[in-house]
């Protein structure tokens, strides 16, 4: 490729060259109007229209080609760390059902959302090497552009011959003007005629090859790249349709979570300060422990501490999980684990029987 290009700036030097050459005959002697070919100079207009066209059409397919592998890169670590955020939100709500908050169900659901979405990610990545990254990086070194440049450089070549050609002839007819008519003069004037006729014929039908073969690269430059843009749109358009779905139906989860949350919290608060209310207006009428068969009254029985209680006033007794205490009384809120009475009261809540 490197090749190609020191050959292509040598061709254009010499070219700029020859122009200039060809210049200054034009402006000393008036050129013959049937040395100027106006479907040469068409054919090499065309030329040189399609080969800025093509390579500007490499240039972006190069770029959208470093872009996507840059943004699979990028994404493919991006990915990873999402990964790992979402596993850890799944083991802290995992971890922690028990609790009465929303953040661990929350915690959940995220995580498992955003695994969904970082599937979905994958996916795009797959499409984008797939469909657009490998097809574009192919064309670029394909060898129809290759073969079209090469033929564009051949026709350079050839035009330039051509352009030293008719310099040539130019000369000829003033040195046979100059001189004379001759033998010598006319043969070689001849000569040089017959000689840019050959190059100039040779010149047209490289030019139409060229131009043909430039104009099926540049179509399929525009069609391929074209197809390749609208696979990308229509890549991220799934997925960024597919990752909102998901996102809407965890926004109304959380939401959900926190209602159910918010009202198992103002249920317990309700509780809470009915059995304050109740503990601060003191115990209720004790109802006695019911006759054994034989006519006595029962002792009473034994319970086991499963809450813990800590007095608030004289007469409250403090216990904490784990105790056995035996109780002789009880209320509807209290009961009374000692003889004496107003002793030793404990909340009822925290006693089980034994």
């Amino acid at each position: 490729m490197e090749t190609i290009k020191k050959q292509a700036s040598r061709l254009r030097e010499q070219m700029a060259k020859q122009h200039a050459v060809l210049r200054q005959f034009t402006m000393r002697y008036s050129q013959d109007p049937a040395l100027i070919d106006e479907a040469e100079l068409q054919c090499h207009q065309n030329l040189q229209k399609l080969y800025n066209s093509t390579k500007a059409a490499k240039h972006l397919q190069r770029n959208i080609v470093r872009g996507v592998e840059s943004f699979i890169a990028i994404s493919t670590k991006q990915i990873e760390i999402l990964k790992r955020l979402a596993d850890d939100c799944c083991k802290y709500g995992s971890d922690n059902q028990s609790s009465n908050f929303a953040l661990a169900k929350a915690s959940v659901d995220f995580g498992t959302s955003h695994k969904l979405i970082e599937k979905e990610n994958e996916n795009l990545l797959k499409i984008l090497a797939d469909q657009v990254f490998a097809p574009l990086r192919e064309m670029i070194m394909s060898a129809p552009l290759e073969d079209a440049r090469l033929l564009t450089y051949r026709y350079e070549r050839i035009r330039q011959d051509v352009e030293s050609q008719i310099a040539e002839v130019m000369k000829r007819q003033m040195k046979s003007k100059e001189a004379g008519s001759n033998d010598d003069s006319t043969s070689k004037l001849k000569n040089a005629e017959f000689k840019l006729t050959e190059l100039q014929t040779t010149l047209s039908a490289l030019g139409k090859e060229a131009t043909a073969a430039m104009l099926a690269v540049e179509a399929q430059q525009q069609k391929v790249t074209y197809e390749r843009l609208l696979a990308m749109v229509d890549a991220e358009k799934a997925y960024h349709q597919s990752a909102a779905s998901i996102l809407d139906k965890l926004h109304d989860e959380m939401i959900l979570a926190k209602e159910q949350s918010d009202s198992l919290a103002q249920s317990e608060v309700i509780e809470i300060n009915s059995q304050t209310k109740s503990i601060t207006e003191g115990p209720e009428p004790m109802k006695s422990i019911q006759n054994n068969e034989n006519g006595q009254a029962n002792e009473g029985y034994v319970a086991e501490v499963i809450h813990p209680f800590d007095a608030q006033a004289d007469g409250e007794l403090s216990i904490s999980v784990g105790d056995t205490i035996v109780v002789r009384q009880v209320s509807t809120i209290w009961m009374v684990t000692g003889r004496v009475p107003r002793k030793n009261w404990v909340v009822s809540i925290c006693l089980c029987p034994a």
